[in-house]
């Protein structure tokens, strides 16, 4: 052997080499491609009305999705009492429906977690395909009754009055369904059995994927669904009505902001209010920074958590009860007036606003400051337990009082976390909420207090009406909100170097 062969050294800590797939492996992973596409759909349908097999009779709201139509049996047969009682149709049938459709959404779960499953290794990956199968079979199951369901209601003889109807995503769900059990069965067969003695093991980054799951799934149902309600902003709809395209008024409401003098005026007002309001709160942004950084340096632990709470509390107060309160002190005859009166004055102003003046502005500003500070401070107090302690000690050394490791240490360190809320709170610029403008407002201060979300309220669940123009002026505050986030982003990246997004 050669003097260069015998110093020839295999390099520490090299990566491993990837794990070669066989061709059975590279099917089944081409098969969970296309299960996890078909299990995704699956899931998103249950929340949508149009893709509602339940809906066999057309005495069944068509705005129902199957979910609906599960958790909720007031929803299902809402409409449907004057033929209960009339004995057209025996409620029975919409009890089978209701469990029907509860089995459609754990089956749908069962896939769902299935497809989660698929994620892991060999052994796992088997343990999904039962859920992913019974789920599948369930699912089918639940679409035979629902045709026998129809077929009964078309047999009786009052049918044209229980309007028995075929849905068509029936059919759909016995594909999709259909695909799941077959694709279960084909994966059974091509992944490979795992050892006896193999544990269930999820690599890290799917591991954390599934942590975040149930955010995302709650920000979907919360967020982004209710995106569907956007199509009323195109029909001449009225609360309880059904949307037809007889209805139909394309983009009549969106140029009525523009071209009716009064929806201009309103708008514009709503406008100024809501900058108002945004703009207070951009400007005082600082304060819950501020008292973050005092609160700190309190050095009385009891004294700081009793500091902490008191001002955290009002956070999990209702704004009906903030109102009540502000009523019994600031009222014509509250706390205020009655002392005053009692010492000798004549005192019947009424200090919640009725003057109608921009003091309703700050008011509310207050008592927004009042009821959140402690609540926006966390972030902050969390921020600042994360700063490195060596820093406040090389500060000590160094001869730094307490008030300059406060400005060079704490607040540059609290910064990045700052412009991040910032920013945030520009891109929602115009969604100032409507609990506390609703509760504080009345005839004489309403027109300085009426933001955009309240303006939103008051003409879509009013007296107006008008859930159309309402959906409206909620789609374009949307696009807005959006468009800013990117701006402000932009500005940050250019000015600080650093993006949220």
């Amino acid at each position: 052997m050669s003097t260069a062969e015998t110093n020839l050294t295999v390099p520490e800590n090299l990566p491993p080499e990837p794990i070669q797939k066989s061709g059975r492996e590279k099917t089944a992973d081409m098969v969970y491609r296309l299960f996890r596409c078909i299990m995704l759909f699956n899931v998103v349908a249950i929340f949508f009305p149009p893709f509602n097999p339940a809906r066999v009779s057309g005495l069944i709201n068509q705005n129902l999705s199957i979910f609906t139509c599960g958790v909720s049996y007031g929803s299902l047969i809402d409409g449907v009492g004057r033929a209960f009682r009339m004995e057209w149709v025996d409620e029975a049938y919409f009890r089978m429906i209701n469990i029907y459709s509860i089995v459609v959404i754990i089956s749908a779960v069962l896939i769902g977690v299935a497809g989660c499953m698929s994620l892991g290794n060999n052994k796992l990956k088997k343990m999904g395909l039962i859920f992913s199968f019974v789920g599948g079979a369930a699912q089918i199951l639940a679409m035979f009754q629902f045709q026998n369901i129809f077929v009964v209601f078309n047999n009786l003889e009052s049918a044209n009055r229980v309007l028995p109807m075929h849905p068509q995503a029936i059919f759909m769900f016995y594909i999709l369904a259909g695909a799941v059990v077959f694709f279960s069965v084909i994966n059974f067969l091509l992944v490979p059995k795992s050892d006896k003695d193999e544990k269930v093991y999820i690599e890290p980054k799917f591991q954390l994927f599934l942590m975040m799951l149930p955010v995302i799934a709650l920000a979907f149902v919360f967020a982004y669904l209710p995106l569907y309600g956007w199509r009323y902003a195109f029909f001449d709809y009225r609360a309880g009505e059904t949307l037809t395209m007889d209805s139909f008024a394309g983009g009549r409401y969106f140029t009525e902001l523009f071209q009716n003098a009064a929806t201009r005026s309103d708008i514009v007002r709503v406008l100024r209010n809501t900058f108002a309001m945004s703009g207070l709160g951009l400007l005082t942004s600082w304060v819950p920074l501020a008292f973050a950084v005092f609160l700190s340096e309190i050095k009385n632990t009891r004294y700081r958590r009793v500091v902490q709470t008191f001002t955290t509390v009002p956070n999990f107060i209702s704004w009906v009860l903030v109102y009540a309160i502000a009523l019994a002190i600031f009222s014509t005859d509250g706390f205020v007036n009655t002392l005053i009166n009692s010492m000798g004055g004549s005192a019947t102003e009424n200090y919640l606003g009725a003057q109608g003046s921009v003091f309703s502005w700050f008011q509310m500003l207050a008592w927004g400051m009042w009821k959140g500070l402690g609540w926006s401070a966390i972030i902050y107090l969390a921020a600042i337990s994360g700063i490195d302690q060596s820093l406040y000690e090389a500060a000590t050394i160094d001869g730094a009082g307490r008030f300059a490791k406060m400005w060079y240490i704490t607040v540059p360190s609290l910064i990045p976390t700052f412009f991040v809320l910032l920013l945030l709170q520009i891109a929602g610029i115009l969604s100032n909420g409507l609990e506390q403008y609703l509760v504080f407002s009345n005839s004489f201060n309403v027109s300085h207090l009426e933001v955009l979300d309240l303006y939103v309220y008051n003409i879509g669940l009013g007296q107006s009406g008008l859930i159309p123009l309402s959906t409206v002026v909620g789609m374009l505050r949307t696009l807005v909100s959006v468009a800013l986030l990117f701006a402000a982003n932009r500005v940050s990246k250019i000015v600080r170097g650093e993006s949220i997004v």
